[in-house]
């Protein structure tokens, strides 16, 4: 269904010519080729729940909280996004690194290679996520949909059509798989709450010892105002011709709740009530606010 659904987004913006192009999310047969080692470690989110964050924390642990080490390069050059391509054809340079390898996916579990084993999936409250989205959507000029009012991306999240599918297909995927396969179940808003108990959490998952100091000084630098002024995390390597900053920032706020600036009170109603209704049978612990 989602590969039915993105080839048929990406046939009407080729043809119609609202965009350039949309290779960035269609090299669906290099994906199911791909061959993981076992060496490799997935970072799977769906878009806009805290992708950056989880990546600049697991450099950071990898690291060992080595500041100049971490900006080596450009996030998505140190941990590259599986499904892309670049707007101008380029790869993502994912073939040309070696193991271990760090790699970022958007893809619900069922399109993810079986080789990948070891997986860190963070979930964000799907309020916040929407409206994220939403002004991503601004900012983004090759987005898989046409920039939209924010009540109608609300619309589109809860019938599960935006670029990326369902949001409540891929948090419950990842979710009811995370005992079949070796994956780490983040959420955000714990990692708000109490970032030294998460990255602690993911420390461990990838086997790395680390001091209380060192663990704390991790935090302080994959803080949301340290990786926003920080342009080795903050994506302002990427050309204007891609992001629009004149209409979002790509690091807008990175709060819990910002969803009450959007939502009306008739909106919050029937998205509650969509919520429970959709999510009754898979018991992740989300939270709307800290």
């Amino acid at each position: 269904m989602l590969h039915a659904r993105l080839s048929t987004l990406k046939r009407l913006f080729v043809e119609d010519r609202r965009k350039a192009h949309l290779s960035h999310i269609y090299p669906t047969i290099g994906v199911e080729k791909f061959q993981a080692s076992e060496e490799d470690l997935l970072i799977a989110t769906y878009p806009k729940a805290g992708t950056t964050w989880t990546q600049e924390v697991v450099d950071s642990i990898l690291n060992e909280g080595d500041v100049e080490k971490c900006k080596r390069a450009p996030t998505q050059v140190r941990m590259p996004f599986l499904e892309m391509t670049a707007p101008d054809g380029s790869s993502s340079g994912l073939e040309v690194m070696d193991p271990p390898r760090v790699i970022k996916t958007h893809l619900p579990i069922q399109l993810v290679p079986r080789s990948f084993w070891d997986v860190i999936y963070m979930a964000r409250n799907p309020k916040d996520t929407v409206v994220s989205y939403y002004h991503f959507d601004r900012m983004h000029l090759y987005q898989p949909e046409p920039t939209v009012h924010y009540s109608i991306c609300l619309v589109l999240c809860k019938m599960g059509i935006l670029g990326w599918g369902s949001w409540y297909d891929h948090v419950k995927g990842y979710w009811k798989e995370r005992h079949n396969k070796k994956i780490l179940y983040i959420l955000y808003e714990d990692m708000k709450e109490d970032p030294v108990r998460e990255v602690t959490r993911i420390a461990q998952f990838l086997k790395r010892q680390l001091s209380k100091s060192t663990i704390e000084h991790i935090v302080q630098m994959t803080a949301f105002s340290a990786m926003r002024e920080n342009p080795m995390a903050n994506y302002s390597t990427i050309p204007d011709t891609i992001f629009d900053r004149t209409a979002s920032e790509f690091m807008r706020k990175g709060e819990v709740g910002d969803w009450k600036n959007h939502f009306s009170a008739g909106e919050d109603a029937a998205f509650e009530e969509h919520y429970r209704k959709i999510m009754s049978d898979c018991p992740i612990p989300i939270r709307f606010t800290i």
